[in-house]
């Protein structure tokens, strides 16, 4: 029987036996790393490129897509390479590591808080336009990205510390591509896991605050746009709103299902996909959702594209002169 102590790495799940499927595997997960880096990079460089982008709700975006980086950063990157070089293992500080990142940049406090922020911004600027300037100033607006970054540092710390503290008597194996605490939990000793469970149980309450903050202002931005006179003002307003309710949706339904799914359906190939479907999707389509809605943020990215490739041709015709 080993515990923490004795325990140099850890053994993720494989996603297939055959060379052929791991490469399989790897060009897969490679195509939608490298999608998710093009997206929210365009995302990245066109709100910090263009002074047209200078504002509140584009400053929140840009805080997201720095988020949604991060998570898919955190757990393809080491599956690639397991899948490439076609091994299982992951250093115990590899792990630690990859608990506190995955924490930090995926899962609940900062990306829900800055999800939090974006429907407050929105709920000023529909509710109380009149006061959108001194309620949402530049200084405001950092001190609430630092306050939901903060705030997520301090999750992700309380988290990986409470896990990694806890005695591991069964084995090293996880049954996740990735260091999952509830597959770290299970290689616990028996009871070891409950002061994990509070915490756990002090995050859903967070979180629960953050999503019913949510509700409650796009409660009283409905009723503000359905008295909006303006159809014009009306269709507006919900194109602004509705690519950060897709996003909340599609963050919550995941997670949700991921941790709250019954135990009569839960499978190493289940949680497989699922684990997928969380932690890899959500930051790869995030970009595609606000893209599509967006008219100012779409003609940014092609105007900085088109200066690209404008840039491109003049560096060519200056080597062959």
């Amino acid at each position: 029987m080993s515990n923490s102590s004795s325990i140099s790495e850890f053994l993720l799940l494989p996603f297939a036996d055959t060379r052929e499927l791991q490469l399989l595997h790897f060009a897969l997960f490679l195509a939608i790393y490298l999608a998710a880096l093009l997206g929210n990079g365009l995302i990245l460089t066109a709100v910090a490129c263009d002074h047209r982008l200078h504002t509140p709700m584009y400053f929140f975006l840009l805080n997201l897509a720095l988020l949604d980086l991060g998570c898919i950063s955190t757990t393809l990157p080491k599956a690639m390479a397991n899948s490439l070089w076609d091994t299982r293992a992951i250093s115990y500080a590899g792990c630690a590591a990859q608990v506190f990142f995955f924490f930090f940049f995926c899962l609940f406090l900062a990306e829900f808080s800055v999800l939090t922020v974006m429907a407050y911004d929105r709920y000023v600027a529909i509710c109380k336009p009149l006061h959108y300037g001194s309620l949402l100033g530049s200084r405001a607006c950092a001190q609430m990205a630092a306050a939901a970054w903060g705030s997520g540092v301090l999750y992700a710390l309380l988290h990986t510390a409470s896990t990694f503290s806890l005695p591991l008597c069964q084995g090293n194996a996880l049954n996740q591509f990735f260091c999952e605490i509830p597959q770290i939990l299970k290689l616990s000793c028996t009871n070891s896991y409950l002061g994990e469970v509070w915490v756990l149980l002090f995050s859903a309450c967070l979180t629960s605050g953050c999503f019913v903050f949510i509700v409650f202002s796009y409660v009283q931005i409905f009723r503000a746009v359905l008295r909006m006179p303006s159809e014009q003002g009306r269709h507006k307003a919900f194109s602004t709103c509705l690519p950060h309710l897709a996003v909340v949706s599609l963050f919550l339904s995941t997670a949700i299902f991921a941790y709250l799914k019954p135990p009569s359906i839960s499978s190493p190939s289940s949680d497989l996909v699922v684990a997928v479907l969380y932690s890899v999707m959500p930051p790869t389509l995030n970009p595609l959702i606000y893209s599509m809605r967006s008219q100012e943020l779409k003609g940014a990215i092609r105007q900085m594209i088109s200066w690209m490739f404008l840039s491109s041709d003049r560096f060519s015709l200056f080597l062959h002169k």
